[in-house]
C-alpha cells in the first residue's frame, strides 16, 4: 500500500489503512517518515491522551471497555493503544485486550491497537508515540494508552499521556507502599475499581492517604475515584473528574510541558533505536576477551566513536 493511499485512508478513517500506517512505524519503514510528516498537527492538538495503568487483576481491560462506551456516548471517536505482554515464543503481542473489546469491533469509530512488549522497552515508547499521533490524526479525540503492569517499561509508555490513571483493587496485596514512589509521580487519578469488594473503602482511604503525603506547592495531589467498571458504577464521576483535571492542564501549562517531556523521551527512543544495530555490530567486532566489566567495556567502544 503506497503512502498516498495509507494517508487517504487516515482522513477516511478506513481502520485498515490506521493499521498499517502503524505497522510501518513499528516495522521502521521508510515511508513511515513521510506519513508522521503528513498528519494534521491540530488533530494532534486537540486530542486527549489518558493513561491508565496498574498491576494485573486490577480490572483495567473492563474499566477502558466502558470508558469507551461513555465516550461513544458523547460521539467522540476513541482510539485505544494496548501495552501487551509479549508471547515468549513469537514476540507478538497476547492481544488479551482485544478479545475483551470485542463489543466494539463492528464501530467505526473505535480503533483499538494491540502492541508487543516483546520483552524489552527498546522502541516501544517511540512507536506508541508515533501511533498516538496516526489515531489523533485519523480524527481520534479520546486515545487510551493502556499498559500491561507497573514496571519501568510501563512508566516510560504512560508518560506520553496527558492524564495518567492508576487503577488498583482490594485484595491484590500490600504493595501500595512500594509503588508509591514510581506511580504517585505520574498519577493524576487513583482509581479504586471493584469498589463493591471487601476491603475497597480501607483501600481508597490508604490510597488517597498516600497522594496527600506526595502533595506539593507545585501540583495538586491525585484524586480517589471508586468504581465497578464490571457494572458501569462510577465511571460517570470517574469522566468528570478526567474533564476537570484537563481542563485545568490545559489552562495551567501543565499539558503542554508534558507533552514537551513525552516529546523529548521519544527522540530518545528513536535515536537508540537508530544507533542500537551499528553498536551490536561493533560489539560484534571488537576483539576484547568475553570477561571483565561489560559497562568498561561499554565506554571503551562509545569512546571509539
Amino acid at each position: 500500500m503506497k503512502s498516498e493511499n495509507i494517508l487517504k485512508g487516515l482522513k477516511d478513517r478506513d481502520q485498515r489503512g490506521i493499521a498499517r500506517a502503524i505497522s510501518l512505524v513499528e516495522e521502521n519503514d521508510p515511508l513511515a517518515d513521510e506519513i508522521l510528516a503528513s498528519l494534521d498537527d491540530s488533530f494532534v492538538d486537540q486530542a486527549m491522551v489518558l493513561g491508565i495503568t496498574g498491576p494485573p487483576g486490577a480490572g483495567k481491560s473492563t474499566l477502558t471497555d466502558r470508558i469507551i462506551s461513555n465516550y461513544r456516548s458523547q460521539g467522540k471517536r476513541v482510539g485505544v493503544i494496548a501495552i501487551d505482554p509479549s508471547s515468549p515464543i513469537s514476540g507478538g503481542a497476547i492481544l488479551g485486550d482485544r478479545i475483551r473489546m470485542m463489543g466494539h469491533a463492528l464501530d467505526q469509530d473505535v480503533v483499538v491497537r494491540s502492541m508487543a512488549t516483546r520483552g524489552r522497552l527498546g522502541g516501544l515508547c517511540a512507536a506508541a508515540g508515533a501511533a498516538v499521533r496516526i489515531l489523533a490524526g485519523s480524527g481520534c479525540s479520546v486515545i487510551v494508552i493502556e499498559t500491561v503492569g507497573v514496571g519501568q517499561s510501563e512508566m516510560d509508555i504512560i508518560r506520553l499521556a496527558d492524564i495518567t490513571a492508576l487503577v488498583l483493587a482490594p485484595g491484590l496485596g500490600d504493595d501500595i507502599q512500594a509503588m508509591k514512589a514510581g506511580l504517585l509521580e505520574v498519577a493524576d487519578l487513583l482509581v479504586v475499581n471493584k469498589a463493591d469488594c471487601s476491603g475497597a473503602d480501607t483501600l481508597a482511604m490508604d490510597m488517597e492517604s498516600i497522594a496527600r503525603e506526595g502533595e506539593n506547592k507545585e501540583q495538586d495531589y491525585a484524586k480517589v475515584c471508586k468504581t465497578v467498571a464490571s457494572e458501569g458504577k462510577g465511571i460517570d464521576n470517574l469522566l468528570a473528574a478526567i474533564k476537570s483535571i484537563d481542563a485545568s492542564h490545559r489552562d495551567s501549562g501543565e499539558r503542554r510541558a508534558r507533552r514537551e517531556k513525552a516529546y523529548d523521551l521519544e527522540v530518545l527512543d528513536w535515536a537508540l533505536e537508530m544507533v542500537k544495530p551499528s553498536i551490536i555490530e561493533k560489539i560484534k567486532k571488537s576483539s576484547h576477551d568475553r570477561k571483565g566489566d561489560p559497562r568498561l567495556q561499554a565506554s571503551k567502544l562509545l569512546d571509539q566513536g
